[in-house]
């Protein structure tokens, strides 16, 4: 049995969970629930990255305290998941005493080997707000290639990453008005001093080539000193051994992971550092976005490195969400809540359509609402459900609810089980939309079968009932094994499909396992079709929200 913990990246508390964010949580939780049907230990755990000044902002504007405004954020994000079937093991809040301790360990750790520097630099100032202006609250012109626009860290057109007094044409997000420079006391940890570590980390296969190669490129123009640093007035925790410095949010929102499973631990009995001391053979992946990795694959490892924990086995990136080919946008009405969407639609229906378009590669994934109806509806509605509808209602009807103690046709049902190692495996390495399209054509070939067997024509012969019988025993069975497959992806279905078959809880081991002279239940509808009246609705929710 491997041992493994698997996270998420933290979603920030000053706002709601957004369809872009799903497609993170709900890659990393069909990964982890196929962990788990493998029987494996794997303990998924998240937080919300509650720090930092747009959340000291955000309270400002609702007249709230910052504590206040995370406390409702939380339950929110915790009710979203929630309702998307997305099962974390531990949700925590980096606003805790275990991320203020683990914070302190790791800054300290560094402190005393030497990692962390006091430089005097200059920073941007907003004289109209009074306030230190943080890189994604100042923009203007990329340094490297002029794109307009950019925030004072990196660049979304061509990836610079850069100091903030770099930027062209500067301007306050917070006042609209040019901010001028102001000198300050700012703390840095040396990243340069683990080039050495980071390369070799890198290289032992822990990110995707894509991300690997911008590592590379960025180590080979040599790593700048990171600054960890926020001035007053700041949501977070204090710098030891100051009075109004504060820690930067990209420090302590990562620790986050190491306190949500410390929290987990004490909740639970577990053995904290069997996964996280420095010779764990434990398994540890990140899922996050591909515009994280700058912070997950080099600051994070060599934070680990400096104060003596393990680093992550990998770091797993994916792309961004599109919504009907074009970039997520209030203005152009292409931006979803998830509640938005769940006030309207199934969350099985996103489960599947984000898992038929999900790859291992950092690729970005269009959610086209023509072609998610088209998918739901023709390939699981209409061949998946359709099998287990078709079949099971002849159980109920002409054979008092009980299957037969043999099958029509073993070899059917031997070739789609045969599939089961690859299907495990496609899990394994990401590719969900490889499973999907196989899965899809392992229904067609049981569609297939049942059409040319014809049970609703054979039944109207007395002769041939038996024969019925087996043929939709072998239906019952093949959406069973079907269900199973999809199981990390449709939850919701696999446990309503184990309830109407009276089967035991479908894991990788029990999947083969044929259900003969068994009784069923009545089959119910297990999930409909998508109407398109639905899709119109949500979307006119959200461009009312939009508007506001």
């Amino acid at each position: 049995m491997r041992k493994i913990l698997v996270t998420s990246a933290l979603p920030y508390a000053n706002g709601s969970i957004h369809l872009g964010h799903l497609v993170e949580y709900l890659q990393t939780d069909i990964w982890a629930r196929s962990q788990k049907m493998s029987e494996n230990e794997c303990i998924y755990i998240c937080a919300d990255d509650a720090h930092g000044t747009p959340i000291m902002l955000k309270a400002q504007e609702l007249g709230i305290t910052p504590e206040e405004l995370i406390k409702k954020t939380f339950k929110e994000h915790v009710k979203d998941f929630e309702d998307f079937n997305i099962k974390f093991d531990n949700y925590y809040s980096t606003h805790s005493d275990e991320n203020k301790d683990f914070s302190e360990f790791i800054y300290k750790k560094l402190q005393d080997k030497g990692d962390i520097k006091s430089k005097t630099i200059k920073q941007f100032f907003d004289e109209s707000a009074k306030i230190f202006l943080p890189d994604r609250y100042i923009k203007g012109e990329c340094p490297k290639c002029n794109a307009k626009d950019q925030y004072g860290d990196s660049c979304e057109e061509c990836g610079a990453t850069y100091s903030p007094t770099d930027l062209i044409n500067p301007i306050s997000i917070i006042s609209k008005s040019t901010p001028i420079t102001k000198e300050t006391e700012h703390f840095f940890f040396e990243l340069s001093s683990y080039e050495k570590f980071l390369k070799k980390w890198i290289s032992n296969n822990t990110t995707q080539n894509e991300i690997k190669n911008k590592l590379s490129e960025w180590l080979s123009e040599g790593l700048a000193d990171w600054d960890i640093t926020r001035d007053e007035p700041y949501f977070g925790f204090t710098i030891p051994n100051t009075k109004n410095k504060f820690f930067y949010v990209w420090l302590d929102a990562p620790v986050g992971y190491i306190a949500s499973f410390k929290n987990y631990c004490e909740k639970n009995n577990i053995n904290f550092d069997e996964y996280w001391n420095k010779d764990s053979t434990c398994e540890l992946y990140h899922f996050i976005g591909k515009d994280i990795a700058y912070f997950h694959a080099l600051f994070w490892p060599a934070m680990l490195e400096g104060s003596g924990f393990r680093k992550p086995s990998a770091v797993f990136c994916h792309g961004f969400l599109t919504i009907n080919g074009e970039k997520m946008s209030k203005s152009r009405g292409t931006f979803f809540n998830a509640r938005t969407y769940l006030n309207h639609l199934d969350p099985e229906y996103l489960r599947y359509y984000f898992a038929s378009r999900l790859t291992n590669k950092i690729e970005d994934i269009d959610l086209n609402f023509d072609d998610f109806k088209s998918r739901v509806n023709s390939d699981l509605v209409g061949k998946v459900i359709n099998i287990g509808s078709r079949c099971a209602k002849f159980i109920n009807k002409d054979f008092n609810n009980k299957l037969s103690s043999t099958l029509n046709n073993t070899e059917l049902v031997k070739d789609i089980s045969n599939n089961s190692t690859q299907i495990i495996e496609n899990y394994e390495s990401r590719s969900f939309a490889t499973n999907v399209r196989l899965i899809t054509s392992l229904a067609d070939s049981v569609n297939k079968y049942l059409d040319e067997e014809k049970p609703w024509v054979k039944i109207k012969n007395k002769d041939n009932k038996e024969m019925v019988h087996k043929i939709c025993t072998d239906g019952v069975n093949l959406f069973r094994i079907l269900v199973g497959y999809l199981k990390p992806v449709l939850p919701t279905i696999a446990k309503k499909t184990e309830k109407i078959l009276k089967c035991d809880v479908i894991n990788w081991q029990n999947i083969h396992d044929l259900q003969l002279s068994k009784e069923i239940m009545n089959f119910e509808p297990i999930i409909t079709r998508i109407e398109e009246d639905s899709i119109k609705h949500m979307q006119k929710e959200a461009k009312e929200e939009n508007d506001v």
